[in-house]
């Protein structure tokens, strides 16, 4: 399909990274998870750039996103605001 996306799911852990952006050439990698996936790429440094995608539902006791994750200073970059959901996108500062 021209234009479309293609996605792969591979579950060997944040060393399947590699692998990702292998296949990925040029093209961006996406990662998709809970708190504890998104915290395992940024405390180890893999991480360019987040979006979280904001809903006023709860679902449980949940994980707190930004536990465990060091020292993360982040740059917003983007908000847009969508019935029921806010879409925020944020740069990792080196």
């Amino acid at each position: 399909m021209e234009g479309g996306t293609t996605f792969f799911f591979l579950a060997d852990g944040i060393e399947a990274l590699e692998q990702a952006k292998e296949a990925a050439g040029d093209r961006d990698v996406s990662i998709a998870g809970g708190a504890d996936v998104i915290q395992q790429y940024l405390r180890a440094g893999l991480v360019d750039a987040f979006e979280l995608h904001i809903a006023p539902l709860v679902l449980g006791a949940g994980e707190r996103l930004f536990d465990r994750v060091g020292d993360l200073r982040v740059e917003q970059v983007r908000a847009i605001e969508a019935p029921g959901v806010t879409h925020v996108a944020y740069r990792v500062l080196r």
